[in-house]
Order: structure tokens, then C-alpha cells, then sequence
């Protein structure tokens, strides 16, 4: 027995440092990327970079959080970049009844698809990576049908919420700091967050306790997509311009990766939103620091494909607790 507790004692030892990289790896390579960028980026700690790397984190958090909660239910959510895509098509078909009604249009496409992913995967049964994969090249394709070609967007509301700010912060990035509080308030305090982790735990044992399975998965696909169509009407804002073509192109990619290494694990039943916000932000920077040092945009591809492969490392073992 004794040598028996000392083994158990020698394979606590072994994965406390993996315990410790789950949980805090991700603001410990956040703060290398500070302190690399400190000492050896250019005007790193200037106003104006700050302000640019909020816009830009903005969407990639937005679309993140919808992530979390896809990947929280057990799930995934290949088909945010084309939401993107189909709604800067419609803010371009709708601007011109206003940029509310363009907003409202383009959320609705967003829960369209995030509907119709939800019905194939809690009503037909269909696995999420197949289902949104479908809505992944279908998504695209619809929003190229209808702008086939880059288009301007110019009005001076949607520019001014691209560019403008509030006290100093940007817009898009007081947008994004709501729907973090929000939905990290409807993860943790709400029947609907404990329900979504309750079956990202189990759904057959959901199920048998009686919770509204098909009604959660619903909800949780149709609000990933609101949150992917928001993120691409901010975007289009500050581009002012309609690109379906390369707007969202790999944004899942983006949106996993912030999701998986800010420590919520891919077998799902929890979610870490602030977690998720970290990770965003050290893919923004990570990408930023490749780019102020003159590396190929391939790089940054490369590095994200790293990062996951790191973070599924952490992870395993984690399983769902």
C-alpha cells in the first residue's frame, strides 16, 4: 500500500504541471506576448496601437463566444465565417433602408443558419461537424450569390460605429465587453446555462432527466449564429465596404482556438468565458506580433495550427470536469 501511495504521489507530480497549463497557460503566453512586444515592438505601447488591436479583436471575441457555447454543449460551429460572409451580403442589399434595418436583416440571416444547424443536429441527429461543415460551404455560396464582388458600404452611422468611440474605447470593443458580460451571466446564473452544460456533460442522461435537449441546441446554434452575424456587420463597418469573398474566411479557425485555449474542453460541459476572452486576444496579438516583424501571413496560420495543437495536448486527460 505504501508503495502504492507513492506512485499515485509521483503521477501527481507528474501532471500538476499539465493541471497548471490547462488552467493558466493562456495569460501566461498572453504575457510573454506583452513582454516581447514591450521590449521589441515598435510604438507597442502607444494609444493608437491599442485602439487598433481592439477593433480588430472584436469580431474574432464576438464570434468566440458563440464558439464557447457550441463547443460547451458538446458541439462545434464550423459555419460562423460564412455567417459573416452572408451578412455583410445583406448589409449591402439592406443598408440602403438604414443601417438598423441592415443590422436587423443581417442578424436574422445569422439565426437562419444557426437554426437550420440546430434542426439538423438535435431533430435529424446529424453530427455538428458534418452539419455545420454543410452550412460552412452552403453559407458562402448563398452570400455570394446574392453580392458576387467586393461592394462599398458608405454611410456615416455605420462608419461612425467602425470607427468611432466612446471615452476613448472603441465601439466594437464596448459591443464585444457587453456580450462577454452578458453571456457569461447567462452561463453561470441562468437555467439555460446550467441546462447547455448539463447536456454538454451528457445528453443522453439530459435526456432521461428531462431537460429540453432539441429547445437548448436550438437556442444555442441560432445564438452563435446571431453573434457570428453581429461580428460581420461590425466588420463591415469598419472596412465599409461588402466583401463576401474573404470576409470571415478561417474565422472558425480563430474561434476555436481562442475557445480550446482559453480551457474549454472540446468533449464540452464547461465553458470559460474569460478564458475565451484571453484567448482572443492572444491570437490578435500573436497575429499583430508576426505582422510588426515583417513575417508572412502563412505564419500566422502556422502558429494558430501550433497553439491548437499544444492546447489539445493540455487537455487531455481533462475530460469534462
Amino acid at each position: 500500500m505504501a508503495e502504492a501511495a507513492v506512485h499515485r504521489g509521483a503521477g501527481a507530480d507528474r501532471t500538476a504541471p499539465t493541471a497548471w497549463l490547462r488552467s493558466y497557460g493562456v495569460y501566461a503566453g498572453l504575457a510573454v506576448l506583452l513582454v516581447f512586444n514591450v521590449a521589441f515592438t515598435e510604438h507597442f505601447l502607444s494609444a493608437e496601437n491599442f485602439r487598433t488591436q481592439a477593433v480588430q479583436v472584436a469580431p474574432t471575441l464576438i464570434v468566440a463566444l458563440g464558439m464557447a457555447l457550441a463547443i460547451g454543449s458538446e458541439g462545434i460551429d464550423l459555419s460562423v465565417g460564412s455567417v459573416m460572409a452572408l451578412s455583410t451580403s445583406l448589409v449591402a442589399l439592406y443598408l440602403g433602408y438604414g443601417p438598423v434595418t441592415a443590422l436587423l436583416a443581417a442578424v436574422a440571416g445569422g439565426v437562419l443558419v444557426g437554426l437550420v444547424n440546430g434542426s439538423l443536429i438535435a431533430v435529424v441527429g446529424v453530427q455538428p461537424i458534418v452539419a455545420t461543415l454543410a452550412l460552412m460551404v452552403g453559407g458562402r455560396g448563398l452570400a455570394l450569390v446574392l453580392v458576387p464582388q467586393l461592394e462599398d458600404v458608405r454611410n456615416p452611422a455605420l462608419r461612425s460605429l467602425g470607427s468611432g468611440d466612446l471615452l476613448g474605447i472603441p465601439y466594437p470593443a464596448l459591443i464585444a465587453l457587453a456580450l462577454v458580460v452578458l453571456v457569461a451571466f447567462t452561463v453561470r446564473r441562468t437555467t439555460f446555462g446550467r441546462q447547455l452544460l448539463a447536456i454538454g456533460d451528457s445528453r443522453p442522461a439530459a435526456r432521461l432527466a428531462g431537460l429540453p435537449v432539441r429547445r437548448v441546441l436550438l437556442c444555442v446554434y441560432a445564438v452563435s449564429g446571431a453573434l457570428a452575424a453581429l461580428a460581420g456587420y461590425l466588420a463591415t463597418a469598419r472596412l465599409q465596404a461588402s466583401d463576401p469573398t474573404s470576409l470571415g474566411t478561417l474565422m472558425e479557425l480563430s474561434a476555436i482556438t481562442a475557445v480550446v485555449v482559453g480551457g474549454t474542453p472540446l468533449s464540452g460541459g464547461k465553458v470559460r468565458i474569460s478564458g475565451t476572452v484571453a484567448g482572443a486576444v492572444l491570437i490578435q496579438l500573436l497575429t499583430a506580433t508576426l505582422v510588426k516583424h515583417d513575417l508572412p501571413p502563412s505564419w500566422t496560420q502556422i502558429a494558430q495550427a501550433v497553439v491548437i495543437v499544444l492546447a489539445v495536448c493540455a487537455a487531455r486527460g481533462r475530460g469534462k470536469q
